[in-house]
């Protein structure tokens, strides 16, 4: 009698066996239906890796708000395989609406910036390391992330902007304090290019020091040391060496090419 059975309710059984994974991925993620806008495609699981090592974990971007804040979820053996998460206790939108992850206090842990569906999200970690954030494992999450705003601009926004020399401040203009900025006159930090030494030639470095303390994640992490100067173009040198090259236009100095989190450079009355 029982194989019987089982014989006629198991080709019932495969099929509803086999549409559970296809209904799981139509189902949105709780609390998604009333999000914001902006929130909405974040919300889900998602795979942190540390960029250049082994280890990842499994976080899930909540849509339960408390304040500005939302809910973050992740398996407590996270805390062992990327100890950064330790203190992690919920995320956020940057003000170019990307993820942040917080710690209690607010204190923002990884601030992602470049990257788009198909390459995953990087971000700069308060403990000075490089995080990806993707939703490989996820094809419904991955499907629905939201694009970089660089990606929609096209290849156009990746190429440098073309700079007439002519047209630029002098090298010797350049020494000052600076205002640097994510948004128009929202100011993050001040910089400080001092002049270069005597006998400095031409495109070589000279020194560069934030102006105070700077309360933005990226910007400390990269710690410009230095700066140089060449054919119109300005370069921020960071500690470890690499570097971010200036454009000048409309009176201030910006990122070029405009990919990842944005910069503008404006300097103060002496």
């Amino acid at each position: 009698m029982e194989k019987g059975l089982t014989r006629r309710f198991l080709p019932l059984l495969l099929l509803a066996a086999g549409a559970l994974p296809a209904a799981a991925q139509t189902v949105p993620p709780r609390g998604a239906v009333t999000a914001p806008a902006p929130v909405r495609p974040w919300l889900g699981a998602w795979e942190l890796a540390l960029a250049g090592a082994p280890r990842s974990c499994t976080v899930t971007l909540g849509a339960e708000a408390g304040g500005d804040r939302r809910a973050l979820r992740f398996p407590a053996t996270c805390r062992r395989a990327l100890p950064i998460l330790a203190t992690a206790a919920a995320w956020t939108l940057s003000a170019e609406g990307r993820p942040r992850l917080l710690d209690a206090q607010g204190k923002v842990l990884i601030e992602f910036r470049a990257g788009s569906a198909e390459t995953g999200w990087e971000g700069a970690g308060s403990d000075g390391k490089t995080y990806r954030l993707s939703g490989k494992g996820h094809p419904r999450i991955a499907a629905r992330a939201p694009q970089d705003p660089a990606d929609a601009t096209g290849a156009a926004a990746r190429r440098p902007t073309a700079v007439d020399p002519a047209q630029a401040p002098a090298p010797d203009a350049l020494p000052g304090r600076y205002r640097l900025m994510r948004q128009q006159d929202r100011e993050a930090c001040r910089l400080l290019l001092s002049a270069p030494a005597a006998g400095t030639a031409p495109g070589q470095m000279a020194p560069a020091a934030f102006d105070g303390g700077c309360q933005d994640t990226g910007l400390t992490i990269f710690d410009p040391v230095g700066w140089r100067y060449a054919g119109g173009r300005l370069a921020l040198v960071a500690r470890r060496g690499h570097s971010v090259e200036l454009v000048f236009e409309n009176g201030q100095w910006r990122k070029d090419p405009a990919v990842g989190a944005p910069l503008l450079m404006r300097k103060l009355s002496p």
